[in-house]
């Protein structure tokens, strides 16, 4: 399956290091000499690969604001500046967002349209490059509310995004699109059952003064494992940040998270995916997560499988990928759940088709 890269002319420190960097910022809250060392050394183009690192894994804030204090108590004011201003900036995006995201969660609930936040308000303070949004409404409701409500633009559909019964709108004055999934959740739509418990369980959640409406924290670890472990193949340091805060939260029951995801064939990748996000703690901040055996003896992947690529952490797609695809399609298939079956059975032509397309225009974005 093609995967995204961010171009990053590093002219003076290597894409490993950066990554690296970027994950003990974001990670430890007293990162160590050697990484700012490193990123005091940057030239102005190596700066500015840096700082385009930072946002594709939306931690701007949480990574910048360690180097800027650092940069203030170290006299270095042209870092401090630097660093100062991507932080003011991402700020500025991030309240425009939030601004933009209650108005439209008001509008769908005020429409019968019950609504959570997906992933977006775990990035906080920092934000994701789209909003993520889930409805038990009908696709007629949603997009009477985005369109003559809220004045937004649907964009075109892929054929994964059918498949996913997944929109996404342009919304005047908000540079995020938002993308709303409507009653499915899974690459190919194949989660209905285990999709109705992002409504069912919902809580609310206060955010710059604001309440929204975020999935339970089950909830919130089993759609973060559905993009990684699933869908994306790679892991982002925002993923590895905002798991570990989710899961030290206290608010995480393992026997429930377990139980829900069994049922949908997916409890390894879950384990697989906390598995990763603990080892990846230990190795920056010293500390993993405090996992059971329930967990790490489900899991086929640890953080050792990982390994950076094109920018990003990547999942080993034939190694993890297909045991966990081939799980979920054979559990589908035992408990008599035949619409997912036959969902599942089209992933492989649909990801056939999306990697001729890369190859043939460089882009995917018809099929996917």
């Amino acid at each position: 399956m093609p995967q995204p890269s961010v171009a990053l002319p590093f002219t003076n420190i290597s894409e490993k290091q950066s990554l690296d960097c970027l994950c003990e910022l974001a990670l430890n809250p007293s990162p160590s000499i050697q990484c700012l060392h490193c990123l005091r050394q940057l030239d102005a183009d190596g700066r500015a690969g840096f700082l385009r690192l930072a946002l594709s894994h939306h931690v701007i804030i949480r990574a910048f604001e360690p180097l800027a204090r650092w940069a203030s108590a170290e006299g270095e004011s042209e870092l401090f500046d630097w660093a100062s201003q991507a932080i003011a900036a991402e700020k500025a995006r991030v309240e425009n967002a939030l601004l933009y995201l209650h108005a439209i969660c008001s509008e769908l609930e005020a429409a019968n349209c019950p609504t959570t936040v997906m992933k977006s308000l775990d990035h906080y303070p920092d934000l994701g490059s789209d909003l993520d949004l889930y409805t038990t409404a009908g696709e007629r409701q949603v997009r009477e509310v985005m369109t003559k409500k809220l004045h937004a633009t649907a964009e075109a559909r892929s054929w994964g995004d059918r498949m996913a019964q997944k929109h996404n709108f342009k919304v005047p004055g908000l540079p995020e699109s938002v993308e709303i999934h409507i009653q499915r959740l899974g690459q190919m739509g194949e989660h209905t059952a285990l999709a109705k418990r992002f409504v069912s369980r919902r809580v609310t959640k206060s955010v710059a003064g604001r309440t929204y409406f975020v999935p339970a924290a089950e909830e919130r670890i089993i759609v973060a494992t559905l993009q990684r472990m699933y869908r994306h193949f790679y892991f982002r340091v925002c993923d590895i940040v905002n798991s570990t805060n989710i899961m030290e939260s206290g608010e995480v029951s393992l026997a429930e998270l377990k139980k829900a995801t069994n049922c949908a064939g997916i409890w390894s990748g879950v384990a697989s995916y906390l598995t990763v996000v603990s080892d990846f703690a230990a190795k920056y901040r010293g500390q993993g997560l405090d996992l059971p055996t329930m967990v790490t003896a489900a899991s086929i992947c640890h953080g050792d499988d990982i390994y950076p690529r094109d920018s990003f952490l990547r999942v080993p797609i034939l190694a993890t990928g297909a045991t966990l695809y081939t799980q979920q399609v054979t559990t589908a298939a035992f408990s008599g759940n035949v619409p997912a079956t036959f969902r599942l059975g089209l992933l492989p032509y649909l990801a056939s088709a999306a990697a001729i397309s890369y190859k043939i225009t460089g882009s995917d974005k018809g099929v996917w």
